[in-house]
């Protein structure tokens, strides 16, 4: 099963899965991964799990 939002080619730094979910919703991508990584050390959001599966479900660039 994938979802209908690409990774990103631009935005990347380890698979482009944060640039990805910016450049779809248009949210500034430095913003957006302060805001996932403050998330992903709290002990409520599993965060590394979070990204794994958005990666595993997030369709390749589009080159």
């Amino acid at each position: 099963m994938k979802i209908n939002i690409h990774r990103s080619n631009e935005h990347r730094i380890f698979a482009g899965v944060i640039g990805g979910l910016s450049e779809k919703y248009g949210w500034d991508v430095t913003l957006a991964r302060v805001i996932f990584v403050l998330l992903a050390v709290t002990p409520i959001f599993p965060g590394v799990i979070a990204y794994l599966v958005l990666w595993l479900l997030m369709k390749d660039p589009i080159d």
